[in-house]
């Protein structure tokens, strides 16, 4: 959380302010005071994404006419100036990456002044006291916040009340994983899954006892593991929020006593018959906190995985590494580096098994991404040494 904002330009707003007027002081780098109406206040963001958004389709509207003006070389004069190339999967990505931290920025510039409890003093303001001490801890003096974080821990603490439906753990409680504030949440299914299908393989070859799950994040994939039959069962994570939200979710599934939570960088103590990590999908510099379970810079975490995997596997047992090749079809990741990877950890590929990505995106034509997207493929490698 930014629990401190000093800008350099603050103006108090309220519900007179109109959407061309907010947009226009947010361009100026104006971080505004919202003294209105709470919902007006929630509108006035989405107004604000709305512009953002208009401004960008606007801005690739320009660029697109202006490239189809220019006339080609004639056929018997050749023209000096060379063509402008169409830009590559990964220009395009991190063209939208810089879209979206623009976006991002614009949209935080709308804030609001929390109370020593986290009250909030806007008429139609909802009480908001416990879903900010889940996200923050106890509240200790007044701050402010853009009214766009505090949206989304609202959001946070509703899916933490609801949890999220995972099919494979149906024989365990409710089914439902419990995602805290700040940790992953487990919404693409696919390698939740593929999980799943790799421990009924495994046991057709080998029995195995023990499993470490490497960056466990909500536990998911621990209790996976341990609703399909493995004695003991440790994840580790080095975020203690996540520690946290896993031990939690053990604890709802009755699994305490079957699986363990240790805050650890990557590997535990000892070692085990299967290991499994499911590392950030995408090389790169992770932007916020929860942009840590999406980017792994300089791929650390899938080198620390790999090259430490032999050390800590038992005689005979198996590494599962959960992959998309996202980063390969946007040209982030050379189409033999994850295998040069595996390779040079001095590990062998036993099998793979693959799965389509669900979420909707894949299937979005108007996502800049589309092209990467729409043939991603995600992947569970069986590595043995």
């Amino acid at each position: 959380m930014n629990a401190l904002i000093s800008p350099k330009k603050l103006q108090t707003v309220d519900d007179t302010l109109s959407a061309d007027a907010a947009y226009r002081l947010a361009c100026d780098g104006v971080t505004m005071l919202w003294g209105g109406d709470f919902h007006q206040g929630r509108q006035m963001v989405q107004s604000l994404a709305r512009r953002v958004d208009k401004a960008r389709e606007k801005s690739l509207e320009k660029e697109l006419a202006k490239s189809a003006k220019k006339k080609p070389a004639s056929s018997d004069k050749l023209s000096d100036k060379p063509r402008k190339a169409a830009p590559t999967p990964r220009e395009v990505f991190y063209g939208h990456r810089q879209a979206q931290a623009q976006r991002a920025r614009i949209l935080g510039l709308v804030v609001v002044q929390l109370e020593a409890d986290y009250s909030l003093n806007l008429r139609r303001a909802p009480d908001m006291r416990e879903a900010c001490t889940q996200a923050w801890g106890a509240a200790e003096q007044g701050r402010t916040v853009s009214l766009r974080e505090l949206m989304g821990v609202v959001a946070a603490y509703e899916w933490r009340k609801k949890g999220v439906e995972i099919p494979a753990l149906s024989a365990l409680g409710d089914g439902r994983i419990y995602p805290h504030y700040g940790v992953f949440s487990p919404v693409r299914g696919e390698y939740v899954d593929l999980v799943a299908q790799a421990c009924v393989q495994r046991r057709k070859d080998a029995a195995f006892d023990t499993a470490f799950d490497i960056g466990t994040g909500t536990g998911v994939l621990a209790a996976v593991l341990a609703s399909r039959g493995v004695a003991q069962v440790t994840g580790t994570d080095q975020d203690p929020r996540a520690i946290a939200c896993a031990q939690d979710n053990m604890q709802r599934m009755g699994l305490a006593k079957q699986v363990g939570i240790v805050q650890s960088d990557l590997f535990p103590a000892g070692r085990a018959d299967v290991i499994v990590c499911n590392p950030p999908w995408l090389p790169g510099k992770p932007a916020s906190p929860l942009e840590h379970a999406v980017y792994d810079d300089t791929s650390r975490m899938l080198r620390g995985f790999l090259n430490g995997l032999a050390a800590h596997l038992n005689e005979g047992g198996e590494g599962w590494l959960i992959m998309s090749d996202l980063a390969e079809h946007l040209g982030l990741r050379g189409q033999d580096e994850l295998a040069g990877l595996i390779a040079t950890a001095g590990l062998t590929v036993a099998g793979q098994l693959e799965a389509q990505p669900l979420h909707p995106k894949a299937q979005d034509a108007s996502d800049p991404l589309h092209a990467a997207r729409s043939r991603e493929v995600t992947r569970l490698w069986r590595l043995v040494v």
